[in-house]
């Protein structure tokens, strides 16, 4: 199912509780990431899921497998949809995070895997992170990674979206930020594409940060993001 994700980048719960008012005909699928849960604990997960919303908890996880899979066994309390880690943490720490994450009566959120974020580009991986080649060509390596780890998808950019669905099957999700309408700015992402092109790439999910929440009007905004993403 496509589906578009407002990124609430808010500095606490009220400025995302004024935001989201402004919806009175949706509820849109949120991404709460470090900022508003640092500042507002689990509380505002439980807070949203309350008010009908789907929960793309974006914490990006990373550190040693063990610590990762009991983070993740709290989070799995939290009954929110999605969770993300850093596939560079390598294949045993997603599998030790999938471990943490599923519930014992066998349920889970999607779990997802970070391949590059948006604001990489080749000459950072190469020089500052160290990676040599083409992002291209790390997102796919990572991508299969996660899948050989057991993970339902990925974070990668919409551009990426064809070919990790190429090289780990259609069912794989491609969960896309870097999302921009034609006639807008697209800030300090480097690797970016608009809705209508998202869709037609492969993306599953986009997730849309300020093109939505700093428009003059958000729920049009919204309403025109959904449209092209063909939801």
């Amino acid at each position: 199912m496509k589906d578009v994700i407002i990124a609430c980048d808010f500095a606490s719960a009220s400025q995302t509780y004024d935001f989201l008012s402004r919806f009175t005909d949706e509820k849109p699928f949120v991404k709460i990431g470090m900022e508003l849960f640092y500042a507002e604990g689990p509380e505002i997960v439980r807070c949203l899921k309350a008010r009908g919303h789907r929960i793309f908890l974006d914490l990006k996880l990373h550190d040693i497998p063990n610590t990762v899979r009991k983070a993740m066994a709290v989070l799995s309390h939290l009954d929110v949809d999605m969770v993300n880690l850093h596939a560079a943490g390598t294949r045993e720490m997603m599998t030790a995070a999938l471990e943490g994450l599923t519930r014992q009566d066998g349920t889970r959120p999607i779990l997802l895997a970070v391949t590059q974020l948006t604001s990489t580009n080749k000459e950072r991986m190469n020089s500052d992170i160290l990676v040599p080649g083409e992002v291209a060509d790390c997102v796919q390596h990572y991508a299969r990674c996660a899948k050989q780890s057991g993970l339902d998808g990925v974070v990668c950019s919409p551009l990426e979206a064809g070919m990790v669905k190429k090289a780990c099957g259609s069912d794989f999700l491609c969960v896309t930020p870097g999302i921009r309408f034609a006639d807008g700015d697209k800030g300090d992402q480097q690797r970016v594409t608009t809705p209508a092109m998202a869709r037609e790439i492969g993306s599953d999910y986009i997730v849309v940060g300020r093109p939505i929440t700093a428009a003059p009007d958000p729920v049009a905004a919204y309403r025109r993001c959904c449209e092209e993403f063909g939801v």
